[in-house]
């Protein structure tokens, strides 16, 4: 007989209502009236308006799971998340959590701001029931994880709303819980921390802690959450596999616009000499209109923006596709195509590479890019000048699978023989154009 997993949540006809005063201001006098005579027959008393933010809401989660939330703005998601986290309490009904819970919910939550990070970091693992020893031994993972170390010293209230983000997920990924809730607070980090953040709680999940994760990002939580949770008007109106769930949710709701532009100029961590720098990417349809939605099959127009700090010769520009599990599926570049750019000014500009087909399935895609001088890209004379992990996301959707494939050799006689396997699994044709190259000395735009 095989032995049923442990519940790590259960959640039993929780309700939360919250009492909205209906005593406004009045700005005419008909409301002045009848304000009036509201207050005559209340007493005094303020009317008030009841809102019912969860309703009779119940579900279990097994240890180990890891349960995606999604629903509109004003679904009860956040509000769940702060009765489990014990920010706030129910109106009725009851929960049981085994174990310790960590909660990474509004930028800022948990951490006392006059406090440094350091101080921060064992305020949380002695609330946790943690010895000062214990939180030691895992200080330098929080710290090197967050990317913090240069502050770890300086009270929060002077970071940023990013950097306490970092700050807060690392700890509560790091320190001794069982039970980790995160809402849609990733959106604020940079893309190459969302992938950090993601792929943390993927390991959390195979070391056995329970994850709950609200997100408006459907491919992330069908991709991360093998069971969800739809939340509609403080309801819970489906549980099921993530798969049915959000099909269902879509179909009725849609899905939020993902982001078609990406500012790479404060990303902290990139390599190279710096002598030119990626500073934004754009996803465009091929008249050059934003590309909001982006399916299998689909033309695309890539546009990399950049500054030169000094002149530069024979720069070689690259992105590479891949999946979140890091399998290159498709690799671009200017010396790939067979196009040499003679020389660079300091300035800005821009370069565009289309597409003409997009053979991947759907799911997430995470962009690298670098820019190189050399006269073959595989040599030990080879100069990086920029290099940046996981710089953007581009999501693919197939309304119809048909349209979907990879037999880029059927359609166009491509061989992969020759090919290195670093490149990925597909060698996709496209046009580069050079329209906004600076090569005359002057800028092309500000950056």
């Amino acid at each position: 007989m095989e032995k049923k997993m442990q519940d790590a949540i259960t959640v039993s006809n929780l309700s939360k209502k919250f009492d909205i005063s209906k005593l406004k201001k009045e700005t005419q006098f008909r409301e002045a009236l009848v304000n009036f005579a509201k207050r005559a027959v209340f007493r005094g008393r303020d009317v008030k308006e009841e809102i019912w933010a969860l309703k009779n809401v119940s579900f279990k989660v097994e240890k180990g799971e890891i349960v995606g939330i999604v629903g509109r703005n004003g679904a009860g998601k956040s509000t769940l998340l702060k009765i489990l986290s014990k920010i706030t309490y129910p109106t009725s009904g009851r929960i049981d959590i085994q174990g310790r819970v960590g909660s990474l919910l509004e930028v800022g939550t948990g951490f006392h701001w006059e406090l440094s990070g350091r101080e921060n970091i064992y305020l949380n693992g002695s609330i946790l029931g943690m010895k000062k020893k214990e939180v030691k031994s895992k200080l330098d993972a929080i710290v090197d994880f967050a990317e913090v170390e240069r502050f770890l010293d300086t009270p929060i209230k002077y970071y940023s709303s990013g950097m306490r983000l970092k700050l807060g997920f690392s700890v509560a990924a790091h320190l001794d819980t069982d039970v980790l809730f995160v809402d849609e607070v990733l959106a604020v980090g940079d893309v190459a921390f969302q992938k950090k953040c993601l792929d943390t709680m993927k390991d959390l999940r195979n070391s056995g802690r329970t994850v709950i994760f609200v997100s408006h990002t459907m491919s992330t939580v069908e991709n991360l959450c093998p069971r969800v949770l739809w939340f509609d008007r403080g309801e819970l109106r489906q549980d099921g596999r993530s798969a049915d769930v959000i099909q269902h949710y879509v179909s009725q709701f849609g899905e939020t616009e993902p982001d078609t532009k990406f500012d790479l100029t404060e990303v902290p961590k990139r390599q190279g000499t710096g002598t030119i720098r990626y500073t934004g990417i754009e996803f465009l349809t091929p008249g050059g209109q934003p590309k909001k939605q982006i399916y299998c099959g689909d033309g695309l127009k890539v546009r990399l923006h950049y500054v030169v700090n000094e002149p530069i010769s024979k720069p070689e520009f690259y992105f590479n596709l891949k999946t979140d599990t890091g399998l290159r599926v498709a690799t671009f570049g200017t010396a790939l195509s067979g196009h040499e750019i003679r020389t660079l000014f300091p300035g800005t500009g821009y370069i565009d590479v289309d597409i003409g087909l997009l053979p991947l399935l759907p799911d997430r895609y995470y962009l690298n890019l670098w820019i190189n001088t050399c006269d073959l890209l595989i040599t030990e004379h080879d100069t990086n000048h920029d290099g940046l992990e996981n710089a953007a996301t581009i999501e693919i959707k197939a309304p119809d699978p048909d349209r979907s494939g990879n037999d880029l050799e059927d359609r166009w006689g491509l061989s992969k023989k020759g090919i290195d396997k670093w490149w990925g699994a597909t060698f996709v044709p496209c046009k580069w154009n050079f329209d906004g190259l600076n090569d005359t000395g002057k800028s092309v735009e500000n950056a």
